[in-house]
């Protein structure tokens, strides 16, 4: 393992030891499989995303009848507590799904294998090279990219139109689109949308459409509590005159689509990544409309492309090269990529992309056709955050919670993040 791995920061261990309370420890011993080879294979998502996996593991099974795919899947809350439990426990699963925010996090804690070490098994010439970079920590390769997506605001586009309301448009900016949910929620009776003050990514959108970042280069903080307190005073706004959700259903907000307001039908749009909004589907019907991020005031674009999410595998695993060669496969292989479609975002294995991309039809080609929509007009992508990041998630969350259920002010619980994180990325 490289020499510059460097352990878990304090508030992350806090974190760990809060998930343990919550969930218990996830690892168990591995079944011995009729002497097959045994590999445990976790990620997040939606029952669509499920229901594609398992038939794309069982295919893999077949084909490769000497392995057996244990799987587990949850919502994206609950399956980084487990996640983050299970690592910090030493029994962190063979294959894991990971995100953007979780690579440095445990590259840096020396959880994650190099993949780069598995050239036989792991073919990776035919992923872009952009995406394919962002998987990579200290020149080491920790992880697989398997889709690109970008954000957006999901909505259902037959109570927009019942209210008549005019529908989002590309270029909208943020105070239209206030405008918009304000004029929702009045003649609807029900929320616009979800309340973003909760939500970090939505923040950075934001923040980016002002010409700021989250992080500089060197990996501090990119803004300042006077930028999240205009942040929190406009959300805070919105919610104090119903045009967004209320705390309590803000609240109840755990990464799964089933609670969000949304799906509930307590609200009529949300924001959310084009892919995983496939899961409103089977709630919403076929008025689910995907519209890009609002931009700044000047039109400067917040939303960008990013790998969807990652695949890597343990650096504790037993069976190294038949991890690789299951990611090789849900990666690589044109009979999976067909069976997943865009449930992970749309492939940035090139070759595949182009092949089922004429194939995709229903939510999948909406995912397609939007990102087809965004592209060329979107601004590059951040590097990865830095590892704190992911336990600042929670944090934000946290103090928004503060906030919305009025116990501070936006500035209060802007000055509060501001202490915090800058403890955390010093840690």
């Amino acid at each position: 393992m490289p020499g510059n791995r460097t352990t878990w920061s304090c508030a992350t261990v806090m974190v760990l030891t809060l998930s343990v309370l919550l969930t218990g420890c996830g690892g168990s011993d591995e079944a011995s499989g009729g002497g097959k080879t045994v590999l445990r294979y976790t990620w997040w998502g939606n029952p669509d995303r499920a229901a594609r996996t398992k038939e794309a593991v069982a295919l893999f099974e077949k084909e490769h009848p000497g392995i057996t795919v244990q799987t587990s899947f949850a919502g994206y809350e609950a399956y980084k507590q487990k996640l983050a439990t299970q690592a910090a426990g030493g029994d962190a699963p063979d294959v894991m799904q990971l995100d953007y925010r979780q690579i440095d996090q445990y590259a840096s804690g020396g959880i994650l294998l190099d993949l780069g070490k598995q050239k036989k098994a792991l073919r990776t010439d035919e992923i872009d090279p952009g995406p394919l970079a962002t998987g990579v920590v200290d020149g080491t390769q920790y992880a697989i990219p398997q889709g690109r997506g970008t954000e957006t605001v999901v909505y259902d586009a037959e109570q927009w139109k019942a209210a008549g309301v005019k529908l989002p448009r590309k270029g909208w900016t943020w105070d239209e689109w206030a405008d918009a949910i304000r004029e929702l929620a009045e003649k609807s009776g029900k929320p616009g949308s979800v309340d973003p003050g909760q939500s970090e990514d939505c923040f950075e959108v934001w923040l980016r459409g002002q010409g700021k970042a989250l992080y500089t280069k060197d990996r501090t903080l990119g803004f300042t509590a006077d930028d999240l307190t205009r942040w929190w005073t406009f959300t805070d706004k919105l919610r104090r005159e119903g045009a967004v959700s209320s705390a309590q259903q803000t609240t109840q907000l755990d990464g799964t689509v089933e609670n969000q307001p949304l799906a509930r039908g307590k609200a009529i749009s949300d924001f959310n990544w084009d892919a995983p909004s496939s899961g409103y589907t089977p709630i919403v019907g076929e008025g689910l409309t995907l519209a890009p991020m609002p931009s700044g005031a000047n039109g400067t674009p917040g939303q960008y492309f990013k790998p969807s999410m990652f695949m890597g595998a343990a650096d504790s695993t037993q069976h190294p090269a038949e991890s690789a060669e299951f990611i090789d496969f849900m990666i690589n292989d044109e009979k999976a990529a067909k069976i997943l479609g865009a449930s992970r975002g749309i492939p940035v294995n090139e070759p595949i992309r182009e092949d089922i991309g004429p194939d995709l039809k229903d939510f999948d080609k909406t995912v397609a056709d939007y990102q087809d929509s965004v592209d060329g007009k979107l601004e590059p992508p951040p590097q990865a955050p830095p590892s704190g990041d992911n336990a600042l998630q929670t944090t934000f969350g946290r103090d928004y919670d503060q906030v919305s259920f009025e116990r501070m002010t936006p500035r209060e619980a802007a000055e509060d993040f501001i202490t915090e994180a800058k403890a955390e990325l010093r840690s």
